[in-house]
């Protein structure tokens, strides 16, 4: 058995057929391919008014049962996982497909928060959750007479 010594990177592979590697480089390098690749969560909102803070999730496909939001302390932790199995018999073929959903986002809630307070929806898409804070931190408006 002969070994056999493959070039290293010192060959330039550039002067036989520069297009092909500079194909190659750019569909790899490319954000559209790359930005598929990576897992994604969901886009998050959130904002924060004197009576509550309001957190929006752009979720959509899903249903209002398959997210589960959980407190504990002061971190709020909304997750879904869904699977999804299709399954089609026809006289000579039978096709299964499988769909499988999942992501997980957490944010820390400051002291002002009213953990009873704390409400969810889910319409078009979005999941929308709101977050009252404590009454002795809101803050009232108030007119101030100059004296």
């Amino acid at each position: 058995m002969a070994l056999i010594k493959l070039p290293g990177k010192s060959y330039n592979t550039d002067a036989v057929n520069p297009f092909v590697n500079n194909v190659f480089d750019n569909l790899f390098n490319d954000s559209f391919i790359s930005d598929r690749l990576v897992t994604r969560v969901p886009a998050v909102n959130i904002t924060e008014s004197p009576e509550a803070f309001q957190i929006e999730l752009a979720a959509p496909g899903l249903k209002k049962e398959d997210f589960k939001i959980n407190v504990d302390k002061n971190i709020i932790s909304i997750s879904v996982e869904k699977k999804e199995e299709k399954v089609e018999d026809g006289k000579t073929y039978s096709k299964k497909e499988f769909s499988y959903t999942s992501f997980s986002r957490s944010f820390t809630l400051p002291e002002v928060v009213d953990y009873a307070n704390i409400d969810a929806s889910y319409e078009d898409g979005v999941l929308a959750i709101k977050i009252g804070k404590k009454e002795e931190a809101i803050v009232v408006k108030r007119l101030i007479e100059v004296k």
